[in-house]
């Protein structure tokens, strides 16, 4: 019987942790709503799961290791879907020999991203800056075309979102 309960409030803290990993995800993109739905089921999950360990607490002490390992669980479960998941954009600077630059912006923008270019000065060469704002669910594929180009190139991405204007990709 007391394995069944352990197995339960493992799966339980997997679930409520998830679930809030998630929710900081969601609300930091700017999904408020979903945010505050996720938070209600965190709540529900928490206070069961609660209730059931911290009942005779004393003369079970596995009640709290099993609560941690699913916590434990839970924040990795939560990283690993919202990296499938790929919420967000990024601003992608890719910082290329000035010789490249101009075929490299071409063929961003030839498969539909907008990409924004300066002239810089690098240590010892001048460069070309290319600024282009992607989903994460695309930014694999951009970083592709760029070391199409040039493999040498250094790129730099953070995590971005758009304020006012601009042009997205398709």
């Amino acid at each position: 019987m007391n394995l069944v309960i352990y197995f339960m409030i493992f799966i339980s803290k997997v679930i409520e942790n998830a679930l809030a990993t998630l929710r900081l995800i969601v609300v930091a993109n700017g999904k408020k709503t979903l945010g505050a739905f996720l938070q209600l089921a965190i709540a529900i999950v928490w206070v069961l799961v609660t209730g059931v360990v911290v009942v005779n607490i004393t003369k079970d002490p596995w009640k709290i290791v099993f609560f941690g390992l699913g916590s434990f669980m839970g924040s990795y479960v939560g990283s690993f879907i919202e990296e499938k998941m790929a919420l967000g954009s990024n601003m992608i600077m890719a910082i290329a020999d000035r010789d490249s630059g101009d075929e490299m912006a071409s063929l961003i923008r030839d498969h539909g991203y907008a990409v924004t270019t300066m002239e810089g000065c690098g240590k010892d060469k001048e460069r070309s800056i290319l600024m282009i704002m992607v989903s994460r669910k695309k930014r694999p594929r951009l970083v592709q075309l760029i070391k199409k180009v040039d493999h040498d190139t250094m790129i730099v991405a953070e995590n971005a979102f758009t304020i006012h204007g601009g042009h997205h990709e398709k």
